[in-house]
């Protein structure tokens, strides 16, 4: 099934969407995505895909996800993701460690913000947190990225502890992804609760990174943003 999969998705490659992607994702020297490669098909085309190999086997999502193609990679994933959802609890737990065991090659920021939430957020939701928090202490940004994104699952069910708590440990991170990631999943909170999220920034909006800030305030009145933005805050 692997082949037929990678057949699929060369018949729908674009060559002007590959040379597109590749720049958007920053693929070259120094980037953060150094070394990917696109083909060039849609996600919509990929879900299609997805779709129809509905029941592939975790040795052919094992054997996209370590190809240097992004697009096997992200396809595999929404595979997984499928699965997943439609898994009783032994076979979650299956998979929740099959993603676990190949989080390397969870290694793009769409990767992670696809996968991340629906895979390991959902499945914690009722355990131990402590995988994420080891996450945290990675020298691997997607590892960390995937730490804090994962808690989106928390926050639709209104849990934000482990969210904030996340937050917290990352306020002194320098790479500019998870400035975002972590501004995106405080907006999330807020957006629930923005109580929540007042008292965080209260507490430490003066050293987040600006990035972070703006992230975090982007659904706020225009005036209470400019209060935030005013402040002295964290290069």
């Amino acid at each position: 099934m692997y082949k037929e999969i990678q057949k699929e998705l060369e018949i729908k490659s674009s060559k002007e969407r590959a040379r597109v992607s590749q720049s958007f994702f920053k693929t070259g020297k120094g980037q953060y995505g150094e070394g990917d490669i696109f083909i060039g098909v849609t996600v919509p085309e990929q879900r299609k895909i997805a779709k129809k190999y509905a029941l592939a086997s975790l040795k052919d999502i094992e054997l996209l996800l370590k190809s240097t193609i992004h697009e096997h990679r992200l396809t595999a994933l929404i595979i997984l993701i499928n699965q997943f959802r439609k898994a009783k609890e032994v076979q979650k737990k299956e998979i929740f460690d099959f993603y676990m065991q190949n989080k390397k090659e969870v290694n793009s920021w769409d990767l992670v913000d696809l996968s991340a939430p629906s895979i390991l957020g959902v499945y914690l939701l009722d355990k131990d947190k402590d995988i994420l928090y080891e996450l945290t202490q990675s020298s691997d940004l997607w590892e960390k990225r995937i730490a804090i994104v994962a808690t989106l699952a928390f926050i639709r069910k209104n849990k934000f502890e482990d969210t904030l708590k996340i937050s917290e440990i990352f306020l002194t991170e320098k790479q500019d992804l998870m400035h975002k990631a972590v501004g995106w999943m405080l907006r999330e909170v807020g957006k629930k609760e923005e109580r929540v999220l007042e008292n965080f920034l209260k507490k430490h909006y003066k050293g987040m990174p600006r990035t972070m800030l703006r992230y975090a305030i982007e659904k706020f009145p225009q005036e209470k943003r400019k209060h935030y933005l005013q402040k002295p805050f964290k290069a």
